[in-house]
Order: structure tokens, then sequence, then C-alpha cells
């Protein structure tokens, strides 16, 4: 698991436990913790849309559906790679590249277009039972 899977990961335990209230605050909270010297590691938009996209789609365990992200393209491959491992949990046997591919496959996307980190943030929520 990659940090900004971590961070994720970090950020629902942060809501669970009360410390956080939001998912953006938690994720902050989370990426400042992983990230303490790199403030553009902390703002790196696309996992944490991912993250905020899951929640915004009530798929994180214990985060109510909400508007937490206007990012529409970041969200959409994080559900659709959530859609995919529960569909075939095998696929979690996927490296972040892997489980990419495939959604770019399931979605119609020039395959050109490359990750950036949103497949850590499912791939590290997934196993944990958060999803």
């Amino acid at each position: 698991m990659g940090n900004y899977g971590k961070a994720a990961v970090k950020a629902v335990k942060l809501i669970a436990t009360g410390k956080r209230k939001t998912p953006r605050d938690a994720w902050n909270a989370s990426t400042r913790a992983l990230f303490p010297k790199s403030s553009s590691s902390q703002k790196k938009s696309c996992p944490r849309d991912a993250f905020l996209g899951l929640c915004e789609s009530g798929l994180v365990q214990g985060i109510p559906t909400g508007n937490y992200t206007q990012s529409q393209a970041n969200k959409s491959y994080a559900v659709a790679a959530v859609q995919l491992l529960k569909s075939k949990p095998s696929l979690i046997a996927l490296d972040n590249t892997g489980l990419w591919k495939r959604v770019m496959k399931d979605l119609k996307k020039p395959r050109t277009k490359t990750h950036n980190q949103q497949m850590d943030v499912v791939r590290a929520l997934y196993p944990h039972h958060l999803l």
C-alpha cells in the first residue's frame, strides 16, 4: 500500500474515532501527517478526489453521502474500480497500473491516460473492508 492508500485508511479512521468531522478535513490531516515536508504531496488532487468521490457516493464505510468534491473524473475512476472489485474480487491482486487499465477499458477511456494514485486509494480501502 502506497502513501495515498495509507492516507485514505487513516482518514476513515479519523472520522470513525470522531477526531475529524468531514472527509476533506480527515484527508488533509492524514496527508499532513504522511507528508510533513511536502505541501505538493499533501495537496495532490487525484488521490484526494478519488477518496472524496468514494465518500460522496456513499461507498466508504461510516461516511454518509454528501457533496465532497467537484472532480467528476477522479470520482468516476474510483467508483468504477470499486464496482470492478465487487464484481470480481480477484482483481485486487492487480497492481495499481493493472487495475487502472481495467477501469479505463470499462469506462472506454484512452489507454494512454495514466493513473495518478487513484487506484492506490481504492486498493487500500478494499482489503480493510472500508468499502
